[in-house]
């Protein structure tokens, strides 16, 4: 399946609602977009949509953050994906719960679907005062 939807800023819940009707229980999902598109947005109100108040910020220097209700939350851009798996993180996709993967790439997509893992992409464009949302399911 594959939804493209354009939308501004305020009305990202229909993004997040999209992706809750898609998602199942364990699922990796992969934020793809430049810099600035809106992957650490989408993942704030994701989270927030089951009304929890968690402080959400991009992982870029921590790598890996979980919230409430087992929501994880990755950025590989600083590490890349070697550094990533060598640090054993690709066994957290293990953990029961949705995982939200910044900047993760086709290589790592290839991999968890090698592995059996339930994955979801979503590519995000910044257009003017627009958001572009491919979600690949």
């Amino acid at each position: 399946m594959q939804e493209t939807l354009l939308l501004d800023l305020e009305n990202i819940n229909k993004v997040v609602n999209k992706l809750k009707a898609v998602i199942k229980k364990d699922c990796v999902v992969l934020l793809k977009g430049d810099l600035a598109s809106g992957k650490t947005t989408l993942v704030k109100n994701f989270v927030k949509s089951y009304g929890s108040d968690d402080l959400v910020t991009s992982p870029t220097f921590s790598i890996q953050t979980l919230y409430s209700n087992n929501i994880y939350h990755y950025d590989v851009y600083n590490k890349g994906l070697e550094e990533f798996i060598s640090l054993g993180l690709l066994e957290e996709f293990e953990k029961e719960g949705i995982h939200f993967v910044e900047w993760g790439d086709k290589r790592l997509e290839d991999l968890l679907l090698s592995y059996g893992f339930n994955v979801i992409s979503v590519e995000i464009e910044k257009l003017d005062n627009k958001r572009q949302y491919k979600i690949y399911a």
